[in-house]
Formats: structure tokens, C-alpha cells, sequence
């Protein structure tokens, strides 16, 4: 039944997107200088790539699954360089006043930024095939509809666990000084560039 492949695409999705990691950190960032909205929308565009990734798993289109993890060198390259990047930004940045906040972060730039980052980690398509291998997803030979229920899944499970972070993570906002948001950008942005740096060396390594 598509709803058993439903709840194990909820199941994967939210186990994929829990562990605290660049992204998550962004997401708690954001929602702390921006408002739950640019964190719950950060969070989404991680959703939607690990959707994507779901799509190739459950769909068995090895020939992109065979050249992601071929070009796994450069899509790492390009993760952590944009990881640097927006480690480096996060840590100069100053908080800014309400008024002009949705000018230095639209919610398009929010979304992507986060899609990008998500795409461009080949660990990720690497999960997604352990774990449906695991669940013995890969050897069942699925129809599309299940497979569409699997991917459905992943999204909803990825975005409960964001709409999670943010929520929680925009209870404390009220309760954060300007001061306290300005340690808030220093410590992201330092392990926002940690992550990327991370990556990089793997790269030479």
C-alpha cells in the first residue's frame, strides 16, 4: 500500500534532515535574525533537494546517481567554497533593524541558498541509497506510484523536522538582544566556515 511507502519516506526524510548540520545552522541563524518565516524557508530548500535526491533513489535513475557521485570532487569544491562564503558573510554581518532585514534576505535567496548547498553534497545521494537499500527499498522493484509516495514522504519528513527547528528556534528570538544576535552571527559564521573549510580539505585529502 502507498501509504506503508508514505510513512517510511516521512521516516527517511526526517531521519536525513535532524543531524545538526550546516544547514541547521543556517536555519537557526536565520530564524533568530530574520523570523521564523526566512528559517522555515531556508530549511524548505534543503527539503526540496533532499526530495530530489529521494526522486533518483526511489525512481532508480542510476545514471544521475552514477554521475553525481563521479563529479563528487567538484560538487564538494563548490559546496564548501559557497560554505566559506557564507561563513565569512554570516560572521561580518551586523544585525540589522526590522525595517530593512527582508532587503539583505529575500525568501527566493533564503530558499535557494539552502537548495544549492543541499545539491551540492554528494553524502547526501550517497544516505539516500543506504538507506533505501537498508529498508529494502532498491530490491523491491516499486511501482511509480509507490515511489512517488516514498518521495512525497521524504519531503514531508525533511520539512516537519525544519518546520520543527524553526518553530522551537523562534520561541527564544523576542529574547535575544541586539548584542546577543551580533554572537549569534560570529559563532554561525565560524561554524558555517568550519563546515566548509571540512570540505575542502577532503577535496585535497
Amino acid at each position: 500500500m502507498e501509504i506503508t511507502y508514505l510513512l517510511k519516506g516521512l521516516l527517511i526524510g526526517f531521519s536525513i534532515a535532524a543531524p545538526v548540520g550546516p544547514i541547521g545552522i543556517l536555519c537557526i541563524k536565520r530564524t533568530l535574525s530574520s523570523g521564523r518565516l526566512m528559517g522555515l524557508v531556508s530549511g524548505l530548500g534543503a527539503a526540496s533537494a533532499d526530495a530530489l535526491y529521494g526522486c533518483v533513489a526511489a525512481f532508480g535513475l542510476t545514471f544521475i546517481a552514477n554521475f553525481l557521485i563521479n563529479q563528487q570532487l567538484w560538487l564538494r569544491l563548490v559546496g564548501g567554497l559557497f560554505l566559506c562564503y557564507l561563513g565569512i558573510k554570516t560572521f561580518i554581518s551586523n544585525p540589522s533593524t526590522e525595517a530593512v532585514q527582508p532587503q539583505q534576505l529575500t525568501v527566493l535567496g533564503a530558499y535557494g541558498s539552502t537548495f544549492f548547498l543541499t545539491l551540492t553534497n554528494p553524502v547526501t545521494i550517497l544516505s539516500f541509497a543506504a538507506i533505501f537499500a537498508g529498508l529494502g527499498l532498491v530490491e523491491g522493484g516499486i511501482n511509480y506510484a509507490s515511489a512517488a509516495a516514498i518521495v512525497l514522504g521524504v519531503f514531508l519528513g525533511s520539512a516537519a523536522w525544519w518546520f520543527f527547528l524553526s518553530g522551537i528556534t523562534g520561541l527564544f528570538r523576542e529574547r535575544v538582544s541586539v548584542n546577543g544576535l551580533r554572537w549569534v552571527n560570529r559563532i554561525s559564521g565560524l561554524i558555517i566556515l568550519g563546515f566548509g573549510i571540512t570540505a575542502l580539505i577532503t577535496v585535497l585529502f
